[in-house]
């Protein structure tokens, strides 16, 4: 913990930049969903869906870099940023293996992160510091 608790900028900042990568999908929708979910999908709805899953995901690493260099909002961003990348883990395995092999690794990275940070939040609850 006290690694993670030593380091919390760095590993938000990493994983703000990771996850502001997903501007690429607010700015070629298709292409994101063909290189994230080896589909993609048709039509105005979907284009204005994913263009917005692209700008929320991109505003959820935003956070997480402001987060790394406002501490007193530190514990809400990794929240939130925990919380966001939990229900795309959860949704994407809800499919089995249909998208793993294009999304794997994005579950994985995420996946470390949550770790991650619910290890600090949880230190900082140890401490008695609120989270």
């Amino acid at each position: 913990m006290t690694w993670i608790a030593a380091n919390i900028r760095w590993i938000m900042l990493v994983a703000g930049a990771l996850t502001c990568t997903m501007i690429y999908a607010a700015i070629a929708p298709h292409a994101a969903l063909r290189a994230t979910f080896g589909e993609t999908l048709d039509g105005p709805v979907a284009e204005i869906v994913v263009r917005n899953w692209g700008v929320l995901i991109t505003l959820i690493g935003a956070m997480l870099i402001y987060g790394a260099f406002h501490a007193p909002v530190r514990a809400l961003v990794l929240a939130v940023a925990a919380a966001s990348k939990i229900v795309f883990i959860g949704l994407v395995l809800a499919h089995g293996g249909r998208f793993l092999g294009s999304a794997g690794i994005a579950i994985a990275i995420d996946a470390v992160l949550v770790v991650l940070f619910i290890a600090y939040l949880a230190g900082l609850r140890r401490r008695g510091i609120p989270a």
